[in-house]
């Protein structure tokens, strides 16, 4: 039986695309490799088309940072169209997703959404661990199906939740509590932390003053992280701060995004965004940067948020956090940050109470970094799916007179 360093791994992810639940995996990936153990990913689509944005799995940044590392990607190439039955793979398909499960001792599922895969009946039965990263599971459709019936045919051994409100959320949809472990996510701490250079660096990329207070909104752009009230704060702050900036980054935060223009002009009507002062930057490779340069990190999520991965990039950077009461988000900033009602005039006061407070947070803020460590997060991953694999070895032993 193969232990810690010999283990296969085979990651499945539904594609390559923006967001921070891909970026938490892809980082877990990469810590366990460093770890010995050897990984591979299985991509279901080749690209996709989300949030205003065409995006291939090869121009992805997580495709880039596990292809660099080493890590074998593979993709199926299933068809993104949305009026394609997701669910149908063809015979070829099949076959390679079985050559892959073959050569694993162990398949993480990135979500519950590949499990319509990997539920695909003559495939080779291997221990399934699968990557919860929402708090709200009735808001996923036939993925929380696709999870029940993986559960009760026995395939899924475990649940990785990286929040409690994720957690108690699966657990009332009907999961099993035994099989759902909670493990918080991590950053790196080398990459994310305070750095004057790199502030100084964003303000002269965007033609910030030094001492200008600014507000980092880092999402892409969908429904649950209410974009609309961030947007009716940010006129509300920057009416009263005439000295402040907004950046906003992500998938779909550009100029050339028509939901998000639309968004615009009616959060500020007849006004407009102040010139030089609303930065849409879209997707960022160097988020590092982006924080750093930050007074504050903003969230404004309605719903679905476990353990928003921009509120712990921007603390370990510098800056204050602001959220609303959704997943997890209130434990993770308290005594760090600030909580907020869903009131555009109550977001922009918090705005304004965390830039005068940063000062006053920042020790608090430094002390907190242990506690978000990557290192601590990948541990505790390794001794989940060593326990798995052991588990699943132990059962498949013949039976001793």
């Amino acid at each position: 039986m193969r232990t810690g360093r010999g283990l296969r791994v085979l990651s499945v992810y539904e594609g390559f695309f923006s967001g921070g639940a891909r970026i938490l995996h892809t980082d877990v990936v990469l810590g366990l490799r460093e770890g010995g153990q050897y990984h591979r990913v299985l991509s279901i689509h080749g690209e996709v088309h989300r949030e205003a944005t065409r995006q291939r799995m090869e121009d992805d940044a997580c495709y880039r940072a596990l292809t660099a590392a080493g890590v074998a990607v593979g993709s199926l190439g299933h068809p993104v169209d949305p009026r394609d039955d997701s669910a149908v793979f063809s015979g070829p398909q099949l076959a390679e997703t079985a050559r892959a499960m073959a050569d694993a001792d162990v398949i993480l599922s990135l979500k519950e959404q590949p499990l319509a895969l990997l539920n695909q009946a003559g495939l080779p039965r291997r221990p399934v661990v699968v990557s919860l990263h929402r708090s709200d599971p009735e808001n996923q459709g036939p993925a929380l199906d696709e999870l029940k019936a993986a559960i009760a045919d026995g395939t899924v051994a475990a649940c990785v939740c990286c929040a409690e409100s994720t957690r108690n959320a699966y657990e009332a949809a009907g999961v099993p509590g035994e099989l759902l472990h909670v493990i918080p996510n991590g950053v790196d701490l080398l990459r994310f932390r305070p750095d004057a250079a790199r502030r100084v660096a964003l303000r002269a990329e965007l033609g910030i003053p030094d001492a200008a207070p600014v507000i980092v909104f880092a999402a892409r752009y969908a429904a649950m992280k209410n974009v609309p009230l961030f947007l009716r704060a940010a006129r509300a702050w920057l009416r009263d701060r005439p000295d402040g900036h907004v950046l906003m980054c992500g998938a779909g935060m550009t100029a050339v995004n028509p939901e998000l223009a639309a968004d615009l002009a009616d959060a500020f009507g007849d006004e407009c965004p102040p010139a030089g002062r609303m930065h849409l930057l879209g997707v960022r490779r160097d988020m590092e940067v982006v924080y750093a340069g930050a007074d504050v990190v903003a969230l404004t999520s309605g719903w679905g948020e476990a353990a928003p991965l921009c509120l712990i990039e921007g603390m370990m950077c510098g800056a204050v956090p602001v959220t609303t009461d959704v997943g997890d988000s209130a434990a993770i900033v308290a005594g760090l940050g600030f909580v907020t009602p869903p009131d555009p005039e109550a977001v922009a006061g918090s705005w304004h109470d965390a830039v005068t407070g940063r000062p006053a947070l920042a020790a608090a803020l430094t002390a907190s970094r242990e506690r978000f460590s990557r290192t601590r997060m990948i541990a505790s991953y390794a001794e989940l799916i060593d326990h798995v694999h052991a588990a699943a070895a132990r059962s498949s032993l013949p039976e001793t007179l």
